[in-house]
């Protein structure tokens, strides 16, 4: 049986975002969004959120390039002078690693960002992170320890088949990608071995930014058994505070909600949903 996930990304960073995050699930195929609790639009997505039940909403932990929900004093070694995330994650990763000092404050932040979505009353459908920095084992281990109190249930585990991308398009190997993918592995096996429902693969990392009509289409037609997250960057605007530059994001909002895009979906045997409906599933089988 083929079944999918479609997810958002950065629900909460803009409003720009989530008009599209809400546009893609009432007339699209999105299905879950990942909030950033800490996002300039935080308030307005949890808003939209409780509006639409059948959204699975999910925590979008950021821990690099964005603002944290503890007061920068209390977490020196997380930010910068500004008060933000670092942005260099291999230097960043490495404290994190290595320093007990910052692995505490690290545990403080992670334990703060469940607490704030906890606070908004939405159902937690997910996990994951900005920038994949869930892939660091400190952050991993983080993320099972802490989530589980919060009633952490199901988690992205960024493994992508580049065979099947391969089939639609050339894809360059980069050196990112080729250390990444080993780590993203250990994740699933870690996630899974702690009970957690973690989907067979996740596409979008390649085409991270742009994930086009016909990509979108060409990934439907070419889409395993087995239970896939497929992920994207929606927004109504193209420019928006946080934006990354070059990302298409209005033609990934175009592409959620191409009518051809949900007929290709119904008319095969997939099934569309959220995080929790497919974890009820493997629960009931």
């Amino acid at each position: 049986m083929k079944t999918l996930i479609v997810t958002a990304d950065d629900f909460g960073v803009a409003t720009a975002v989530n008009d599209a995050v809400e546009q893609a699930h009432t007339h699209g195929i999105l299905t879950a969004a990942s909030l950033m609790v800490a996002g300039d639009a935080a308030a307005d997505a949890v808003a939209r959120a409780k509006r639409l039940p059948g959204l699975g909403v999910g925590l979008h932990l950021v821990l690099v390039e964005g603002r944290p929900v503890l007061p920068p004093a209390h977490i020196p070694d997380l930010v910068d002078a500004t008060g933000h995330f670092r942005t260099n994650m291999a230097l960043a990763g490495a404290a994190m690693f290595f320093r007990a000092a910052v692995r505490k404050q690290l545990a403080a932040e992670i334990e703060a960002q469940f607490a704030a979505f906890h606070a908004t009353g939405l159902p937690l459908d997910h996990v994951n992170a900005h920038k994949h920095f869930h892939l660091h084992p400190t952050i991993a281990g983080l993320i099972l320890k802490i989530g589980r109190r919060y009633g952490l249930a199901a988690a992205r585990a960024p493994v992508e088949p580049l065979d099947l991308l391969g089939r639609i398009e050339a894809v360059p190997q980069t050196l990112a990608g080729r250390i990444a993918a080993p780590y993203a592995r250990a994740v699933a096996r870690r996630f899974r071995d702690a009970g957690l429902f973690v989907p067979d693969r996740v596409l979008g990392l390649a085409w991270s930014g742009h994930m086009t009509r016909d990509r979108v289409a060409a990934l439907i037609d070419q889409l395993p058994d087995g239970i896939t997250e497929l992920y994207c960057h929606p927004a109504s605007a193209d420019s928006y505070p946080g934006s990354a530059p070059g990302y298409a994001y209005r033609d990934e909002l175009a592409a959620l909600i191409d009518p051809s895009i949900r007929d290709s979906i119904l008319q095969r045997p997939i099934r569309l949903g959220r995080f929790a409906d497919f974890r009820a599933s493997e629960v009931a089988a």
